[in-house]
Formats: structure tokens, sequence, C-alpha cells
């Protein structure tokens, strides 16, 4: 059973700083904490996660071991959410995880831009169906 999420994002992207922003400020189910990934902490929790692709692609540390990234990890975010789950269940369906992930690149492509920044849409689903497992590397 997931207790607690951690979310590893990079501290140096506009837009990931605002979907952070945009998570924390939710009602959380499941609480979710923010590590900013390649940072001496992140690497100290999880040493077997590469940082160069924590930074490049949200990750999330489940506290049973579970690694999520990508549109994977945004369901698992939403359904942490209080209000969300409904709508992250339905997205992981697979007829509906194309649209997931679709959303989840394009909010990748919009790293980097100048420009205000809108938070990210809503979105998540059962977070076992897309987990890898990481065991007790993960320091969990």
């Amino acid at each position: 059973m997931i207790t607690r999420l951690t979310v590893l994002f990079d501290d140096g992207c506009r837009l990931c700083r605002t979907a952070k922003s945009w998570l924390a400020g939710r009602a959380q189910i499941v609480p979710l904490e923010f590590v900013a990934a390649g940072s001496d902490e992140a690497r100290r929790r999880y040493p077997a996660l590469d940082p160069a692709d924590t930074l490049a692609d949200i990750t999330v540390v489940a506290d049973d071991g579970g690694v999520y990234t990508g549109d994977a990890a945004w369901l698992v975010c939403l359904w942490a959410l209080d209000g969300y789950r409904g709508l992250a269940a339905r997205l992981a369906q697979p007829h509906l995880r194309p649209v997931a992930r679709r959303v989840a690149q394009s909010a990748g492509s919009l790293r980097g831009r100048s420009g205000p920044i809108e938070p990210p849409p809503a979105w998540p689903g059962s977070p076992d169906r897309y987990r890898q497992d990481c065991g007790d590397s993960c320091g969990t």
C-alpha cells in the first residue's frame, strides 16, 4: 500500500516548479513530497536512479519501492490528489493512455521556453499498473 510519494522534479525548470506548486496546492489523499532531481538529497535517497534521467523527466518514487516516470508519474501524482482519482483511473485505461502520454510529452516539450506558464492540466490511475520496481536499491 502506497502511503507517501516523493516527486523528483527539475528545480531549475520554471514549468517544473509551476507543476510542483500546482500539485502541492491541492488536497492530497497520499502525501506528496518534493525533492529537487539531481540534488545531493535525491542522490542520497535514491542511489540506483540516474540523476540525468530524473532531471530529464519527472520521476516519482513510492514508499513501497515503485518508480514512475513520464506519463505514469503524472498519473500517480494525480491519483494521489483528492478529487482526481477517477480521472486518473480513466486516463490509465489502455484506450486513453495515449492521451495521457501525449499530454505529458507536450508539457515536456514546453520546458525551457520563455513566457508565462500555465499550470498543467489535471489527470491520473491505478499506480500499480505502470510501476517499475527498484526494490531496496531505491532507499525506500
